[in-house]
């Protein structure tokens, strides 16, 4: 299949975004059928085990978990320096045309917007802007176990989580004291770390937050899309549509907010090339239907993601109350959270082959 995209992006080099990026089973699978699972797995390790500890009483429980891809994209397939302005449609499935900040224009039969949070092309799509969660995270970028550590306690949660034998991410993730100004200066973040919202947790989470490379930590309110927002919003209008950070931002309470977003591509990739396949070329009517599928087939699905996000975080970080203690330890944890952890046990289905002789015209 000839290659005849190119992927627009704001900045004018590859930019490494968030902090880390959480691999569960349904997105191995994702980057398997993207070709490209090869690439991590020789460098990362899998982490079979996760310790969570509830700080107010010590109880720890055991958890299985079992259940950079620049170098992949064709050359010269990403312009940088390429911040859209407008976008307008040619025609009621396309083509689109994209006015960039320095004036050029690119005409596109598919437009898929990938832009995050705050995505541009979401908001052509009319979908509403992300709200915030209520909650902030502290992501960070050794001598640890090979095991995934995590410590609860009411209002905030954190987490050590070794990448390799040099590399270590921790995070922490907190209520937001209504109307506290937050310092995104990196000094203060380490400090508020270490004597006030983690000051209960075990010695081992401070002194990895002591030992931390400053330039690699960052604060972020975390935000996501209202679920009934993606059922019935427009997330696609003929050929254009979003994915990824685009279309679901989430909590990263259950870790898939990047796992969702390799499902979307393989998803859509399905979906795109099955049309390529039977018309032989990108026809716009039959493209739009095609995305409309992938719409369908990633509405609810993405829905219940942000939904079970939210709802384990909320649960976890809710307080003491005997009403949230009893949602916590008895409807979350003995009937939810299986399920919950299930979502990441998905298999979003294989790319379409195509012979060496298709085209795109």
């Amino acid at each position: 299949m000839e290659k005849m995209s190119v992927g627009l992006e704001r900045s004018d080099g590859l930019r490494a975004t968030g902090a880390a990026l959480g691999l569960f089973p349904n997105a191995w699978r994702a980057l398997d059928a993207l070709g490209v699972a090869h690439n991590l797995t020789a460098v990362y390790a899998v982490r079979k085990k996760a310790y969570v500890t509830d700080v107010a009483t010590g109880a720890v429980q055991e958890v299985s978990l079992m259940g950079n891809n620049s170098t992949s994209h064709p050359r010269n397939s990403i312009r940088f320096s390429s911040k859209p302005i407008s976008i307008e449609a040619q025609g009621q499935e396309g083509p689109y045309a994209i006015r960039l900040e320095d004036g050029t224009v690119i005409t596109t039969k598919v437009l898929i917007g990938c832009d995050g949070v705050n995505s541009f092309v979401a908001r052509k799509l009319g979908l509403t802007q992300p709200v915030n969660s209520g909650r902030s995270a502290f992501p960070e970028g050794h001598g640890v176990r090979e095991h995934v550590l995590q410590f609860v306690d009411v209002g905030k949660r954190g987490g050590i989580v070794p990448l390799n034998d040099k590399e270590i991410y921790w995070f922490l993730t907190f209520n937001t004291p209504k109307g506290e100004a937050m310092t995104g200066d990196p000094e203060q973040i380490q400090k508020q770390v270490i004597e006030n919202y983690a000051k209960d947790f075990p010695p081992i989470y401070a002194e990895v937050v002591r030992h931390c490379d400053l330039s690699t930590l960052n604060l972020a309110p975390l935000r996501l899309r209202l679920p009934w927002d993606l059922i019935f919003g427009n997330v696609s209008k003929g050929n254009m549509t979003v994915a990824g950070d685009a279309m679901h931002p989430m909590t990263p309470d259950l870790g898939q907010g990047g796992c969702s977003a390799l499902e979307d591509a393989v998803v859509l990739g399905r979906h795109i090339g099955k049309s390529f396949i039977d018309n032989r070329r990108l026809v716009p009517g039959a493209v739009a239907r095609a995305i409309e599928e992938y719409v369908k087939e990633r509405r609810w699905r993405t829905a219940w993601l942000i939904t079970g996000s939210y709802i384990s975080g909320w649960a976890q970080l809710g307080g003491e109350g005997w009403l949230m203690k009893m949602f916590r330890d008895v409807i979350l944890y003995r009937f939810l959270f299986k399920r919950l952890i299930g979502i990441a046990d998905y298999d979003c289905g294989k790319l379409p082959l195509l012979d060496d002789q298709n085209k795109i015209q």
